[in-house]
């Protein structure tokens, strides 16, 4: 590139705009549908189609286990993974302000096309545009993803009924606590990464070996707390959890008692919950243990006809206590 900073030229239409492209973009993301470099795309499509949109403006870019690229394309897989479909295509926004250096693009699109492989979906359309100085925050990223339904597939909280299981597919947390440290100068284990994962592989394979999982959700913005209220509302189910049974790292425990957070409130880009009946409950934790994402997949707690539209945990001294929807400001910018 002749320049090393984004400049306004680079959002004009013109030769900047066009180097951008050809020299950043398709070098990283090309394929021979990105490469027509159309106004749209025409996808091939047969049998029912998920689609789903999402934007990412987190703050820092890059974080231990991530980045913002990463994120963009890990959020709108599994989104899409969530309703049972296999994620085949994605189209990719960026907003630019003036002054981001050209290397940060640079290493943000090689985060993405890697992400990219990974989930096996492909870029194929797309959309630059550059913002004055101070306008923006360096770089924001917006994705739409489409995606074909998996056969059989039927995931909605309508299908939730009581006795179900509740299973989660991680450690909760990571992924916010890791982004707060950044932010904060705080410094972790190095165990201790984002959990910014692509799911849409090990969601194939507990839909085929389970057709009849009631509901997968990605607890995302405002945690396993938000998540599951909106499940039990939704399906007009109580759900009554087990403490001692939630993974939650003692290193992410530590940095929600220093900056005043519920582990159960905080974002993850890696994990999903599953509400699955009893008796495929092992045979859905089986394929998971196989899957790297899912090696630490349990049951967290189950459906219950009391409480409806009520989420409670069982303490470790036989009390429960209400998990209520996350209320007011949470963690800022972690997605």
């Amino acid at each position: 590139m002749e320049h090393e900073m984004i400049t306004l030229a680079h959002g004009a239409g013109g030769r900047l705009s066009r180097a951008l492209t050809e020299e950043v973009i398709l070098p990283a993301l090309g394929n021979t549908l990105l490469n027509g470099l159309h106004d749209g795309v025409v996808l091939p499509a047969e049998g029912k189609i998920a689609f789903t949109t999402d934007s990412y403006v987190v703050q820092p870019h890059f974080f231990p286990g991530g980045s913002i690229g990463r994120l963009a394309v890990c959020g709108t897989v599994n989104d899409l993974a969530m309703t049972g479909a296999r994620p085949k295509y994605l189209s990719l926004a960026l907003i630019l302000e003036e002054g981001l250096p050209i290397e940060t693009l640079r290493r943000v699109v090689a985060d993405i096309r890697t992400a990219a492989e990974e989930a096996g979906v492909l870029i194929v359309t797309g959309d630059t545009k550059v913002v004055p100085r101070g306008a923006g925050d360096g770089i924001y990223i917006n994705t739409a993803g489409v995606g074909r339904l998996i056969e059989g597939a039927d995931i909605a909280p309508t299908n939730v009924r009581p006795g179900m299981d509740i299973i989660v597919s991680g450690t909760l947390g990571d992924h916010a606590a890791t982004v707060m440290a950044a932010r904060h100068n705080l410094t972790l284990p190095p165990g201790i990464t984002s959990d910014c994962a692509p799911l849409s592989s090990m969601v194939e394979a507990m839909l085929k070996t389970a057709p009849r999982i009631a509901v997968l959700r990605d607890p995302t913005r405002g945690g396993a707390a938000a998540s599951l209220n909106e499940i039990a509302n939704a399906a007009g189910v109580g759900i009554l959890l087990d403490e001692e049974a939630i993974p939650v790292r003692p290193e992410v425990e530590g940095v929600c008692e220093l900056l005043g957070f519920d582990p159960l409130t905080l974002a993850n880009e890696g994990k999903l919950l599953a509400f699955v009946p009893p008796e495929d409950t092992a045979r859905v934790l089986a394929v998971m243990h196989e899957n790297a994402y899912g090696k630490e997949a349990v049951v967290i707690g189950e459906t219950t006809a009391d409480a409806p539209g009520a989420v409670g945990i069982r303490t470790p001294l036989g009390g429960v206590r209400v998990v209520d929807m996350p209320a007011g400001e949470l963690v800022p910018r972690i997605c």
